[in-house]
């Protein structure tokens, strides 16, 4: 279990207390952690469930319901590719394929030298420029295979 030597989990629980330990905080403390650790590992949840006097299963739960949380350290860059309707019918299945292939790994995945972590959503909201892609937190929009593989290029150099 945790330890309250990392400051880290003194940044979480600090914002548990602010909220009360409320079990209805639960999303928002997820937020906090991830934030703070930069992925949600098991001694966190199990922290953050002990905290708020939840069940680790229902913390686990939420945590792998939702996208935007990650279980594992994610590379130096993420990529995340929308694979919503307007993106789906406009190629980013072929787009996060592609990319697969450029850094031979699957999505859900970090390259070996932990560089690139490739994600899919089902939608980021930006479906006036689909498809889209998420690069480190800055969207790309009305893209094509080549442009898609050149933004990737730019990004890594």
């Amino acid at each position: 279990m945790a330890d309250m030597v990392d400051n880290r989990y003194k940044i979480v629980d600090q914002a548990m207390k602010k909220l009360g330990y409320e079990k209805s905080a639960l999303l928002e403390v997820l937020h906090v952690a991830q934030e703070t650790f930069g992925y949600l590992d098991k001694d966190a949840l199990k922290f953050i469930a002990k905290r708020l006097k939840a069940p680790y299963s229902k913390v686990y739960g939420v945590a792998t319901f939702y996208h935007r949380f990650t279980l594992k350290p994610q590379g130096k860059h993420t990529v995340v590719v929308c694979l919503g309707t307007a993106c789906y019918i406009k190629g980013s299945k072929e787009i996060l394929k592609a990319l697969e292939n450029r850094f031979a790994i699957k999505v859900s995945q970090t390259t070996n030298d932990n560089l690139v972590s490739l994600l899919s959503a089902r939608c980021v909201g930006s479906c006036s420029i689909a498809p889209v892609m998420v690069c480190d937190n800055k969207t790309y929009g009305k893209l094509t295979l080549e442009n898609t593989l050149e933004q990737m290029e730019e990004m890594l150099s």
